[in-house]
């Protein structure tokens, strides 16, 4: 168990960077489902996103500096955007498989454009404009809400066994 909870320790610029570099994909692979495959995301979605963005740049900054208490500071934040990212990510996935009879999650993209002043159109569209409860795409049978879960709990568990492997070998 102790030659476990060292791996981390021993290379954590690495494994910060890591997470960086895959959270950056996620974000590029949402991207693509968004721009390319055409899929609307959902106000759940857009807050994913943040926190995965926060996510990135927490474990990027965080590799790169080499202060090792301002490196737990920036771990411990990263740790909690995670948690708040999984957190959502549940509530996601819980609402796909126990859809309401009756959701809207936002408002349709062109029926803002088209109702709204176009300074209270923008913030809306950043909002997100799908139905959280719709499922558009699957991959191994888990949807996006499911693989961002399953993610950004990675993430919190690593966060947590990174501070753990800092605080035994200290």
């Amino acid at each position: 168990m102790d030659a476990l909870l060292a791996l981390p320790g021993q290379r954590p610029r690495l494994v910060l960077a890591l997470v960086a570099a895959v959270s950056v994909a996620m974000l590029a692979f949402g991207m693509y489902l968004q721009h390319v495959q055409g899929l609307e995301p959902c106000p759940m979605c857009i807050v994913q996103r943040y926190a995965l963005i926060l996510v990135a740049v927490l474990a990027g900054l965080a590799a790169c500096l080499r202060a090792p208490l301002v490196r737990a500071v920036g771990v411990s934040a990263m740790g909690l955007f995670a948690l708040f990212g999984a957190f959502t990510a549940a509530r996601q996935s819980w609402l796909q498989w126990n859809p309401p009879e009756i959701m809207s999650c936002g408002r349709d993209f062109f029926g803002m454009i088209e109702a709204f002043p176009l300074g209270r159109a923008i913030p809306m569209i950043f909002r997100g404009s799908g139905d959280c409860s719709k499922i558009d795409w699957t991959f191994l049978g888990l949807t996006i809400a499911n693989w961002s879960f399953l993610w950004f709990a990675a993430f919190a568990l690593l966060a947590a066994w990174l501070l753990l492997a800092r605080r035994r070998a200290a």
